[in-house]
């Protein structure tokens, strides 16, 4: 299950804690997440009250941080490599937010692979690629593969047969 992000609390909802110069907020509901709040060398002096206020100002923070910034995906031109080699990590990494692909069935046993720039992706290296936008979400639109450069028109509705081979 994905834990919800932390909200604004009361004390009867939380636990807090020190370790070092962290608060530990800890939602008492599991599906919500827990923050370390690093306040310094003075959060051991803090009551559960001022914590609490630091955390919900922080809280509300980052929701208007959230709600005033206007996400542009950048997409790499075409004829331009989409990613780059990351030696420090040992990993293939997007160099920007879109990437055009082409789905094979190349891996062992026919296991799916991802073609980007003319190079081949087990889906274990896929899989590590999307890591590096954990916590954000994805849009996967599948469009036949000699028209992945154009952008396409998107319908939202339910399809007309779920019964039909895809």
């Amino acid at each position: 299950m994905r834990l919800k992000r932390p909200r604004i609390a009361a004390l009867e909802e939380v636990t807090i804690s020190r370790e070092g110069e962290y608060a530990i907020i800890e939602f008492r509901d599991p599906t919500i997440s827990s923050m370390n709040l690093k306040l310094g060398s003075k959060v051991r002096k803090m009551s559960d009250e001022e914590i609490l206020a630091a955390f919900n100002e922080t809280v509300c923070s980052m929701e208007e941080a959230r709600r005033s910034h206007v996400h542009v995906p950048v997409e790499i031109p075409q004829g331009s490599p989409q990613v780059k080699y990351f030696a420090p990590g040992d990993q293939w990494v997007p160099r920007g937010d879109v990437l055009r692909c082409i789905i094979d069935d190349g891996g062992p046993d026919c296991e799916a692979t991802i073609w980007i720039d003319d190079r081949e992706f087990s889906l274990r290296e896929f899989g590590r690629m999307l890591l590096t936008h954990a916590g954000w979400g994805m849009r996967l639109v599948f469009v036949p593969d000699d028209e992945i450069e154009k952008v396409h028109l998107v319908e939202i509705r339910e399809p007309e047969d779920e019964s039909a081979e895809p």
